[in-house]
């Protein structure tokens, strides 16, 4: 790799929990961020994610914005408003590029925001922005 930021954060790797509704993009999240080295968690909707969060603690969360049953806004709302888990970074996932969207993110807390289709250069520079020890 010749880019450090992405040569570190394969050395030490990070629980990253990415929660999608579609198994295409989990899957690919899933292989792109294990191949930098990170310790993958999948959840498929917001519900799943909010017990795979207190029971893992993941250290950064890509989160889809239009899932079924609780969205990426309620659920990012919901992981920012428990003490325990609000300093962990949520980036917002979405298919929609909208200035709208990216500010609806922040509001409830998300620290940043990418457009599927994401590469894994995309989603490895987040999680070296944004680990707890970058």
């Amino acid at each position: 790799m010749t880019n450090a930021p992405l040569a570190a954060s394969a050395e030490v790797g990070v629980r990253v929990l990415v929660i999608d509704d579609s198994n295409t993009i989990r899957r690919s999240a899933e292989i792109f961020l294990a191949q930098g080295g990170h310790e993958v968690l999948l959840a498929e909707d917001g519900f799943d994610a909010l017990a795979k969060v207190n029971d893992h603690t993941p250290a950064l969360i890509f989160c889809d914005i239009l899932m079924p049953r609780l969205d990426g806004y309620q659920t990012c709302a919901i992981i920012k408003r428990n003490p325990r888990f609000a300093h962990v970074p949520v980036i917002m996932l979405s298919s929609k590029d909208g200035l709208f969207d990216k500010a609806r993110g922040r509001m409830v807390g998300s620290e940043d925001y990418l457009t599927k289709p994401f590469t894994k250069e995309q989603l490895l520079r987040a999680v070296a922005q944004y680990r707890p020890d970058a």
